[in-house]
């Protein structure tokens, strides 16, 4: 039975913030493909409606569940993980998919929450230390990170890699680690930045060096970030209006309803409408940042707070890489890029920031 007491602490605002969001994104995935790729929109609506629907039940199942299942939730992203490689799905050179029949599954957006839930499992079941953690207490969050990092690199996909890397961070940070544990840490990983630079493909290694000189491949490796910066900037203070336009209606954008919607959003609705979008993505990361300080126990606070860092990093790094601020790396933008692994996460997501919040005073 659903304790009654729990929709008078319903966070309605969270819920209208996601709804708000999920419609912009809609639109402006109609805008970029209905000209070209007829019928992607219509498939977003449905990856809305199932994701409300998972919405509602993250709602409804007490999060304290998730506590207990936290290992499992991680291991089986882990199996959905390495069943990629098995039967996964390729395309663009990259085997990131599982087909399932009506509709593929990208099991790399599933296993962020999966590290979320894991690593707030582990922070919450055990006291730590006054003065931070020490290096033996980072070795079990260390794995819970290293092994799906690893498949997701392998695929490739370095941009959800990352935000594996700035989830874990995030956390530990605010978990606190001991200042010369922090400090041997990054030395480590300072010393290992050669090897990860030969793992990298060609392509990514393209990809970094474009982020230092755009202009010096324009038809190549740069092609991506000048014609993201040209949207952007041709928008104006105003934009050109909705459906109204070019860069990504002529196909001069590559990836303009995925990685790249920010910039069709931007061309169509200026800086004003930029403006807007940013205000709606900072009300929300107020809103996750409120739950995990309200939240009744250590698990709901370390499960909000990895939540809104996903929601915050995603952001910063998505904006930051069209806008050429950031290196290219594949990150999409929270309920606006088109992909139904990814909304599908997101609303989740959003389902366990309203549960926790309106659980605030239930024991």
């Amino acid at each position: 039975m659903i304790d009654r007491r729990l929709f008078s602490h319903f966070d309605w605002f969270t819920l209208a913030l996601t709804m708000l969001l999920a419609c912009v994104g809609l639109a402006t995935v109609y805008s970029a493909t209905h000209v070209h790729l007829q019928g992607i929109y219509k498939r977003e609506m449905y990856w809305i409606v199932i994701g409300l629907a998972l919405l509602l039940t993250a709602v409804i199942v007490n999060y304290s569940l998730l506590e207990r299942l936290g290992y499992i939730i991680w291991g089986s992203s882990l199996l959905l993980l390495v069943a990629v490689f098995i039967i996964g799905k390729s395309s663009g050179g990259a085997k990131r998919w599982l087909n399932l029949g009506v509709f593929s599954l990208q099991p790399s957006e599933l296993a962020k929450l999966a590290l979320i839930i894991a690593l707030a499992k582990y922070y919450s079941s055990r006291p730590l230390p006054a003065k931070g953690l020490m290096l033996k207490d980072m070795a079990m969050p260390g794995l819970l990170l290293a092994v799906p990092f690893l498949l997701i690199a392998k695929q490739p996909d370095l941009g959800t890699a990352i935000i594996l890397w700035m989830i874990f961070w995030s956390m530990a940070l605010i978990v606190k680690i001991r200042l010369r544990t922090l400090i041997g840490l990054w030395a480590t990983m300072g010393a290992m930045i050669p090897i990860g630079w030969k793992m990298l493909k060609p392509y990514q290694k393209a990809r970094l060096a474009s982020f230092l000189d755009p202009a010096k491949d324009t038809l190549g490796s740069g092609y991506h970030v000048m014609q993201s910066k040209i949207a952007i900037g041709s928008g104006g203070l105003t934009g050109k209006g909705f459906t109204d336009g070019t860069q990504g209606k002529l196909m001069f954008l590559p990836e303009h309803h995925t990685d790249f919607i920010f910039s069709v959003y931007a061309e169509e609705w200026g800086l004003i409408g930029a403006l807007v979008l940013f205000t709606l993505f900072t009300f929300l990361i107020i809103r996750g940042h409120a739950a995990a300080t309200d939240s009744k126990d250590r698990f709901g606070f370390l499960l909000a707070f990895g939540i809104t860092s996903m929601f915050f990093w995603h952001a910063a790094i998505n904006i930051g890489m069209v806008a050429g601020i950031l290196p290219v790396v594949g990150v999409p933008l929270p309920f606006i890029s088109y992909g139904g692994s990814f909304l599908i996460t997101c609303m989740i997501a959003a389902g366990l920031i309203i549960n926790i919040r309106m659980r605030r005073f239930m024991f």
